[in-house]
Parts: C-alpha cells; structure tokens; sequence
C-alpha cells in the first residue's frame, strides 16, 4: 500500500526559484598522507569507552497566569408587580392586592396549593427531625494527644505603610469573614500619608481583602451585628462612632457628629441585646460610656461618665479601656480602665452615678482585656500588666485565680466559647498562651510563637478551632488548635464550677480575716495614740531621723565595699608559688606553732 501526502503550499511562500545544471567534478584540495603522523600511531586494545543507558531529558520551566477569585453581591429587591403599578406606593399595591384576591382564578389556585401545604406541614409535624436524642451525653472522650496548634493563614496589610491591627471581628454568619481595625495609637507619631482603610478578608482569599472600609478616621474597634451581619459598627481614633452597610460599598452609612462624640479615640464598641438589633455603646479613654441607636447617630441616647466617687465629674472620671457585656444579663455591662480598675455598672438605674454599682481593684496598669465565662458568667477574665486574673462577683477585694507574672506585658485575652477551663492571652513578645487550668495551673498548657513583633488583639471563634492575633505591623496570623483544646471533656464543667467555688470561698476567708486584721490594728494605733505625748513623739521622731541616717550611710558603705571589690576583680592576679616555696611556709607555719603552744603551756604551768 502506498501512502501518498500531498503539501499544499503557495508559490509565493517557497522563495527563491533554485536552478540546477550539470558540470564536471572539481578538485579542491588534496592532502598527502604524512608518514612522521603515521610512526607515532599507538594502537590501543582493549578500548574504554562510556554509554549512557538513561534517556536524555531537558528541564523547562514554566510561569502560568496567576488566577485570582473575586466575590461579588448581588442585592434582590422585591419584584413581579405590573409596569403601572410602584412597588414603593403602599396604596397602589393594596388596592392592586385586593383585586387580585377577588379574582376566581386566584381563588381556586390558592384552595388547590393550600391543600398541598396542609398535608406537607402534616407530614412535617408528625416527626421533629431536628430532635436531639443525646442530649445528656455532652463531653466526649479525653483526648490523649498533647495540645497543638499550627498556622492556617496570615492576612497581611496591603498598604505600604504598616498599621497595627488593634481589633478583630468574626462574621456571625459560617465564620467564613473577617474584619480587621487598622491604626497607630502612637499619639501624634502616625507618618504622613498613613492609610485609614480597614478591611473585611475573606479566610480562602488572603491575597486581596474583600472589602475596604473608608472611614474618617483610622478605626481602634470594629464589630460586625450579630442580627444583621451586613452591619458593622466601628469606633473611630478622632472619637466618633461610624456605621457601615456593605452592601452600601465603602463608604460610611451612618456616622455620629464630632459635637456629640468622644474627646479621646474609641477603645470599645459591643452590640447590645435589643428587639431592634439598632442599639450599640461606646466608651473611650474620656471617661465616658455612651449608649447609639445607629438609625439617628447624630447624637447618644445616654451618656455614664465613669467616676467612681459618684459626683459626676468629668475631670475625676476613669478612661475606659475595655467593655463586656452578656446578653443573659442585660441589665449588668462592666468597664475596664486605664486605672486598671474594674467597674460594675448597672443599665437600669435612673440616675448616672446609680449606675455605677461596685469596683474591682484589677491591675498595676491598663486592663486591655475583659470577658465574662460563657460557661459561668458570674466569673470574669481580665488582663493587665503582666498577669491574668480570673475573678468572682461575689468576691470584690481580690482576683481569685490569677497568672504569674510574665516577663513581657500582656496585650489581649479571650475564654475559649466551647470549654469553660481555657482561655487564650496575647504578649508583647509575639508569644500566644493557651491555658488549661484543669490541667495546669501554674504554666500554660501551650506556648506559641506567632511572630517577632508584638501582637495586639486576639479573637476566638464560635466554634473554638480557630483564632486570629493581630500584631503591630498589621499582619492578622490565623492559627487552628487541636481537637484537645476545642472539644469538651469529661466532666470538665463540673469540675470548672467547683474550682471557681472553692476559690471563691478561700478568698472570701482571707478577706474576712485580712478585715479583723486591719481592724485589730486600726484599734491598737487608736490607743497608743491617745496615750502618746507630744515628748513621746519628738523622742520618735529623732529616732526615726537616726534610723534613716543609719540606713543611708550602710546603703554608701556597702556601695564603696562593692566598688572596691569589683577594683580587685579588675587587678592582675600574683604569680603562683613554687613547691619549695609552698613547702617552705607550711614549716614556718609549724614552727610558729610549736612555738605558741609551748608559751601556752608555759602560762598555763
């Protein structure tokens, strides 16, 4: 069989015609053999020579385009009405309802569709399919591996000039989102030309953020509503409350008038518990807790100024740092301070300084953190300075667990919302704590690097598995713990009610017997003061002056001691001596000897 392919090509592709002719062989060049050449032939036997069995292959290298995901919205709005008739008019769609329902047609179909209906929410209601059949079996077995945690994703600030992230807020809805609060709280430091953009990331997309939020003002809080996930409730650094829709776009939906806001930036922002799911408060490092209805922000529907001694004085006022409040107890919200005080507040009193219940005296320093326990909410997280101190409403003089003291300074704090005996705590370093005080106490249960700069904020989410830390350079590091540390134990409520209890009893104890104390001692000073003269005083006082010299001139003595010792350290050491000379003092130190104990026996006799 003969294969035959014909190529079809145009004349003008094929170029130059090519012309060939016949003519005569010519010689060119003819080399002579060169016998010299052939007297150094070597012959050489056997012959090595190299084979490569492997097939030959080249490398390539290839950079495919990059795909890019982008998430778009898209808004319904009400529809299926004729063209002559305006949705928006609420008369012109009555009065085309009531024709509608007095057509027969209408009729008939909805007494055929309701008898469907009926019989489905029949079927429906003879089994609850979403009944629960175990619902005493909560905890699960222990789990036997050790506690870890590993980095999921890292949200990184896509502005040139990094910000820190100081808050972060989960999307109610799948935890699918986030949002990030980006400002520098460095006051009159920010570098010019500092973005004042904050961003909602979607977790599978940590390229691009999904949504930029515009405000006024760099953002210090940032809250999505709980009701209404499009809303987002944000606290501004210049003091103003600002709103946002996001299926508005960027910009400020509502924002709150300078006149009527907070003089110093926006520390905390939470939604409350309300039938409209509109009212939110505030509160700032001026003193002031002010309660919003987002639908007219033009001003607060309540003002509480923080001032504990009850005169409702501005200039005496606490600045607030932090908030909490716990839907279960709507009447309670509490306020943690740069004092580092914790005040308990009542919502339902009818004047402000009512309002303000009791005080907690907390930290050395600001309290950054304040979280009731989901589980327990009688019992409350803080963090300030360098420590973490769990404490009781029913005991107001001291914490009743706390956390040794840290070598760097603790940033943010959260209780895990699906066990009741882990919280998480955030440090300068850039070091995440998680805490397990069923298991330990004294260390955490896990220590995680997350990166060199500090970290600022931190929030858990619902499900416990996850947790976002903020860190000053704006990077939002997503990590995922293990199941150990999310999934409920055996018996571990019981066991962490009955270690907040017992305590809480301790404390009340030492609190009673440090108040016999202090008054045993306040009666004692009380009669020694009434029989002391004024001799008896000048005498004290002198001794007194005396003692304080005393103590100044050892603290000099015992510094030049020092001085002097550290003099010595610094001089060359002298040459050691030779044997014979080690050999010589030893018999001059024996013959002294003799000699003393002779004399001694001498005086003895």
């Amino acid at each position: 069989m003969e294969i035959v392919y014909v190529y079809v090509k145009k004349r003008s592709e094929f170029g130059k015609q090519c012309n060939f002719s016949d003519r005569q062989a010519e010689l060119n060049i003819d080399i002579m053999p060169n016998p010299e050449l052939a007297e150094q032939f070597v012959e050489r036997n056997p012959v090595d020579t190299g084979i490569q069995c492997s097939v030959s292959m080249s490398e390539h290298e290839a950079n495919t385009e990059r795909f890019e995901m982008e998430t778009r919205g898209v808004n319904h709005v009400e529809g299926g009405w004729p063209k002559d008739v305006n949705p928006l008019e609420l008369e012109q769609t009555i009065r085309f309802r009531k024709k509608v329902e007095k057509d027969e047609n209408y009729v008939n179909a909805i007494m055929q569709l309701g008898s469907i209906m009926e019989h489905c929410i029949k079927q429906n209601n003879a089994i609850d399919i979403y009944e629960e059949y175990f619902n005493d079996e909560e905890a699960v077995e222990v789990m036997e591996e050790a506690p870890s945690a590993k980095t999921i994703n890292v949200f990184r600030d896509p502005q040139e000039i990094k910000r820190a992230a100081t808050h972060l807020s989960w999307h109610p809805d799948g935890n699918r989102k986030l949002a990030v609060a980006y400002s520098c709280l460095d006051f009159q430091r920010a570098p010019v030309g500092m973005s004042s953009d904050s961003y909602i990331w979607d977790l599978e997309n940590p390229n691009k953020p999904e949504l930029a939020l515009k405000p006024s003002s760099p953002l210090v809080t940032l809250e999505f509503n709980p009701k209404d996930s499009h809303v987002l409730l944000g606290g501004c650094y210049n003091g103003q409350i600002a709103c946002w829709d996001t299926r508005k776009g960027s910009l400020v939906a509502e924002l709150s008038t300078i006149e009527f806001s907070h003089r110093d930036p926006v520390y905390g922002t939470i939604w409350l518990q309300s039938k409209t799911g509109t009212e939110c408060f505030s509160a700032s490092t001026d003193g002031q807790v002010m309660w919003w209805d987002i639908r007219k922000m033009s001003e607060p529907t309540e003002v509480v100024i923080m001032d504990i001694t009850k005169k409702e004085q501005l200039e005496n006022a606490l600045g607030a740092i932090s908030l909490e409040f716990e839907s279960t107890l709507p009447t309670k919200f509490m306020v943690g301070t740069e004092q580092g005080i914790i005040v308990s507040c009542n919502r339902k009193a009818k004047t402000s300084a009512e309002k303000i219940v009791c005080t907690f005296p907390g930290h050395h320093g600001p309290i950054y953190a304040l979280q009731r326990n989901p589980f327990y909410p009688k019992n409350f997280l803080t963090v300030g300075d360098w420590t973490a101190r769990i404490w009781s409403e029913d005991s107001r003089e001291s914490s009743i667990m706390w956390t040794k003291y840290h070598m760097a300074y603790l940033t943010d704090a959260a209780w895990s919302p699906t066990r009741p005996a882990v919280f998480f705590t955030t440090k300068m370093d850039g070091t995440l704590d998680i805490w397990d005080f069923v298991f330990k106490q004294c260390d955490p249960a896990l220590s995680l690097k997350v990166c060199d700069e500090a970290l600022f904020c931190l929030r858990v989410q619902d499900n416990g598995c996850l947790i976002a830390c903020g860190s000053q350079l704006g990077t939002t590091t997503l990590l995922e713990v293990s199941p150990g540390l999310s999934t409920l134990q055996r018996n571990e409520k019981n066991v962490a009610s009955s270690m907040f209890e017992r305590e809480t009893r301790r404390e009340k104890i030492l609190e009673a017997r440090h108040r016999e104390m202090r008054l045993k001692e306040k009666g004692k000073a009380e009669g020694r003061d009434e029989e002391q003269t004024d001799e008896d005083l000048t005498i004290d006082l002198e001794a007194l002056v005396s003692k304080a010299e005393e103590e100044f001139f050892d603290i000099i003595f015992a510094e030049l001691k020092k001085k002097e010792a550290d003099a010595i350290k610094l001089t060359p050491m002298p040459q050691q001596p030779s044997p014979e000379e080690d050999q010589a003092v030893e018999e001059g130190e024996e013959a002294a000897g003799e000699g003393k104990s002779e004399e001694v026996e001498e005086e003895l006799a």
